[in-house]
């Protein structure tokens, strides 16, 4: 197993902006708003060129599966979270609880998600479906959820959520759809670069956002049980989805091993991609961007730990024995 340095340097990101906050606030954060921008539009330009109509077309049959992945993805988290807002009593209890609730209204992730089902021998397919369908699904659902805890303060700030998403996410896919065909074999052959490419655009927004808290002074509010507790709930957060995962997937839904493999992983999992571009929006200008990505960043290299670790015994399981 191996150790995946990018979540060092999304640590060593929030380093950076703490001792070097003076990048986003260069030209009033012109520049930086300005990559990023750009940066997230060829993201999602590139997975467009990427995506796979045979395979999405494959996997539309088996309607269960896609049903109780998109409902843990957009629901259970949600309603786990949604169960402890009226125990919130002062304004630190509420920031925390914004950050993970807004980690639970975000879509799974895309490739991490496939990997894992293939290595374990899940339903691969499928797999690839609920990937693909679960981050254009959240580009509705994500701000809606947001918006009813958030304060927007005007009608027309939300419709600008909704209009920078469907610029800088919807309008990019469907433009590398267009365009597969001439550039798909291009964009395989240099997938890895382009990994790191997507990677980097993220450091950019993690720095971005934790800047503006540092120099706001957010972080000086906080104590280190309130990081301790963030990290714990985190913990409980995705051992909860988890296993609740697994009780539907295999006593009420009854599915193969393929099929539950493919409802674990792709239904338990968080994207960060999805949650550093989504944050552009949905918290502009807001001091306290930087603590709402917390329980996001822990919940990132957590499923990476612990699905790395399931998905190999999964796979060891399958070897045939000697």
């Amino acid at each position: 197993m191996k150790f995946d340095s990018f979540i060092l340097f999304l640590f060593l990101s929030i380093v950076l902006a703490y001792f070097f906050p003076e990048l986003s606030t260069y030209k009033d954060g012109a520049l930086l708003e300005s990559i990023t921008t750009v940066g997230v539009s060829l993201i999602f330009f590139f997975y467009g060129l990427k995506l796979s109509i045979k395979d999405i077309k494959s996997g539309l049959s088996n309607w269960k599966l896609h049903a109780l992945v998109q409902g843990v993805t957009f629901l259970l988290f949600p309603v786990l979270i949604l169960i402890f807002h009226p125990f919130i009593e002062t304004e630190s209890q509420k920031h925390l609880w914004i950050s993970f609730f807004f980690l639970a209204a975000l879509p799974s992730t895309v490739s991490s998600s496939v990997v894992m089902v293939s290595i374990a021998r899940g339903n691969l397919p499928a797999a690839i479906f609920n990937a693909s369908i679960s981050g254009l699904i959240g580009v509705i659902v994500t701000p809606f959820w947001m918006s009813l805890f958030l304060d927007f303060q005007t009608e027309n700030v939300f419709g600008d959520i909704y209009w920078g998403l469907i610029k800088e996410i919807l309008i990019p896919v469907i433009l590398g759809l267009l365009l597969q065909r001439y550039l798909g074999a291009w964009v395989i052959r240099h997938s890895k670069k382009l990994g790191q490419f997507d990677k980097t655009i993220i450091l950019f927004i993690v720095y971005d956002s934790f800047a503006h808290s540092f120099v706001t002074g957010v972080f000086t509010q906080i104590s280190s049980f309130y990081l301790f507790f963030i990290f714990v709930g985190t913990v409980l957060l995705f051992m909860t989805v988890y296993y609740i995962t697994f009780y539907l997937s295999k006593y009420v839904f009854k599915f193969d091993e393929k099929d539950q493999i493919t409802a674990l992983f792709c239904g338990s999992k968080k994207s960060l991609t999805h949650g550093s571009v989504f944050s552009k929006f949905l918290f502009v200008n807001n001091p306290n961007a930087g603590l709402y990505f917390l329980p996001l960043m822990i919940f990132h290299a957590l499923q990476i730990f612990i699905v790395t670790i399931i998905a190999q015994s999964y796979h060891n399981k399958g070897e045939p024995k000697n």
